[in-house]
């Protein structure tokens, strides 16, 4: 017996609808991958900033352990384990101390 050719096959009228429907989808989601990662790919360049300049030295009081560190704009914060925060300058002084009350 002979295969029939392949113009004679036809689909039920559901199942091409459901093929059609695959294909959508499947272009959709290429589509949106492909946009995500050129919306990354352009985005993240801008949102990496280098990292702030950290001074030669800072001399921490004696007896005390950093806890945090956080950068500002013209200035160094240190939490320290005795629950002060220690502000420096770019240069290392010490600009400021506080009293930092809580648990």
């Amino acid at each position: 017996m002979d295969q029939a050719p392949e113009d004679e096959v036809r689909l039920p009228p559901g199942l091409r609808f459901l093929k059609a429907l695959v294909i959508v989808l499947t272009l959709t989601l290429i589509g949106g991958v492909i946009t995500v990662v050129a919306v990354i790919v352009t985005r993240m360049p801008q949102a990496v900033r280098p990292l702030p300049a950290l001074p030669e030295t800072v001399r921490l009081p004696e007896g005390t352990t950093p806890r945090a560190i956080t950068f500002g704009e013209g200035w160094l914060a240190v939490a320290t384990s005795d629950n002060r925060l220690l502000v420096f300058a770019p240069d290392g002084r010490l600009l400021q101390e506080v009293g930092l009350t809580g648990p």
